[in-house]
This record gives structure tokens, sequence and C-alpha cells, in this order.
């Protein structure tokens, strides 16, 4: 069994995003161990682009400060294969935009992504129509390297049409990113009222978990989604309750806590 498959043994999962490199590169990796040693059961890596164009603006300050602090897609593997000398065991997923991936090279990317113990890839800006290249060299490159198992996840969002959906449902691989309302990244007052229906018309197309986020702020929200999905993924609410405190890594010990998920 795969770490991702692993993580889903006890649902709700919580899920936490981080991006490397903010504050800086060091206080990043202290508050990604400290969220994975305290009670995140995946954690998506955030790897900083210039034009993050999904994200809110409190996951593109924190980008662009990581950005100024020398953050860059090499020094972020090294990262993570830091965590996992550190032992850290949970899925680690890196989250980034497709331009710097194709800077580095991708088949040059996933093998250094394997090699730094990385669980599989979340690109927003790369639909299922135009992933044919990255899942190419996912599974033709490196040979034996185990790069065919790491899974690309696909997000889906409430103005996902039927047939799309179907296929992506159809087709996913590790667990379904669900948007739960239309627009950006960050935390929203309440659910969407149609979310428990939009999780279940997924579920018709798919066994792989259905995970919910965008949106998710209080602990209020996070019980909520609980009961409906598979995981719950807290970024813009993580990044701020962390970059904001003077104490980045009690904040980051403390999140799963403050909101009382299992």
């Amino acid at each position: 069994m795969n770490r991702i498959a692993a993580a889903f043994k006890n649902k709700p999962i919580f899920m936490p995003y981080f991006p490397l490199g903010y504050p800086d590169l060091e206080t990043s990796i202290d508050v990604i161990e400290a969220l994975a040693k305290n009670g995140a059961d995946l954690i998506e890596v955030g790897l900083s682009f210039s034009d993050p164009l999904a994200d809110g603006p409190v996951v593109q300050k924190a980008t662009q400060v990581a950005l100024e602090q020398g953050i860059t897609v090499r020094k972020s593997l090294g990262a993570v294969k830091e965590l996992r000398q550190r032992g850290v065991t949970i899925p680690l997923v890196l989250m980034g935009y497709y331009n710097p991936m194709l800077a580095y090279g991708l088949e040059k990317f996933i093998r250094d992504a394997v090699d730094a113990g990385a669980d599989g890839f979340i690109i927003p800006d790369l639909p299922m129509e135009e992933a044919e290249e990255f899942q190419l060299a996912l599974t033709s490159y490196p040979k034996g390297s185990g790069a065919a198992a790491l899974p690309l996840i696909q997000m889906l969002a409430p103005t996902s049409p039927s047939e799309r959906m179907e296929s992506i449902a159809r087709n996913a691989k590790g667990f379904i990113y669900l948007v739960s309302v239309t627009g950006v990244t960050g935390a929203r007052a309440s659910i969407s009222e149609g979310l428990g229906e939009l999780i279940a018309r997924v579920r018709e197309h798919t066994s792989v978990p259905v995970c919910v986020g965008f949106g998710i702020g209080t602990p209020e929200q996070a019980k909520e989604v609980g009961k409906m999905a598979d995981g719950v993924i807290v970024g813009s609410a993580c990044v701020k309750a962390i970059g904001g405190s003077e104490s980045p890594i009690e904040a980051a010990r403390s999140l799963r806590k403050v909101l009382e998920m299992h």
C-alpha cells in the first residue's frame, strides 16, 4: 500500500498546504515537519511561482515572500528530501504550477521528486486535456524509479461539465481535489450549499477519495466538510495562522487541534 492510500485508512484526513521558503526556507521546513508530526495526514507542499493564478491574496503574498527569499524548485526538492531524513513519513504531495517544472526539465523534475520522496503532484494550471506530456514523463521515465506510481492529482470544480467531471473522476489516481467554490483560494464565510450534492455526483464515477479545498477557514467549516468528504484541505487559513504567528512552529503544532478534526 502506498503512502497516499495508507493515509486514507482513517477518514476524514487533514491536509494542510504550506509553501516552502515562507517566511524563509529553514522555518518552512520546520513548519512542515511540525504539521506532519502533529496531526496532518497528508501535506500539500507548495512550490512557489511568480504568477499563481489559482491562489488568493494570502497564498500569493506567502509565495512572493518565498521567491524574494530565493526559493527555487531545486531547493524545494532538497527540502522534501530533508523532511524525509528528519523522519517525516506521511505523504508529501508537491503543489505547484507547470512553468517552473518545464523550465527545470520534466524528466529531471520527476526523477528528482521521486528521489526526494514526493508522493504525487497537483498542478492547478495543467488541465487533464493538456496533461499528456506530464503523464508520459511519469509513466516512461525514469525506468524502475517508481515514478509511474506517483499520481497527478486532478482538480474538479462546481463549474465542471458533467461529462468532464465523469471523465476526470473515472481516471483519477490518488485522490480528487474538489474545489468547493468558484474563484481563487482563500477562506470564505460559509460552505457552499450544494457541496454534499457535488461530492455525491463525483463519487458516482470513482472509488478514489474525494477531498475538498478552497474556502475552509474555521473549525466549524472543517467539521462540516469532514462529515461529507474523505479529506479536508486547508490552505490559506493554514498559511495565515502560521505565517502570521510570532511562533510559527508552535502554530503549526496546534493547527489540527484548533480545527478540531478527529
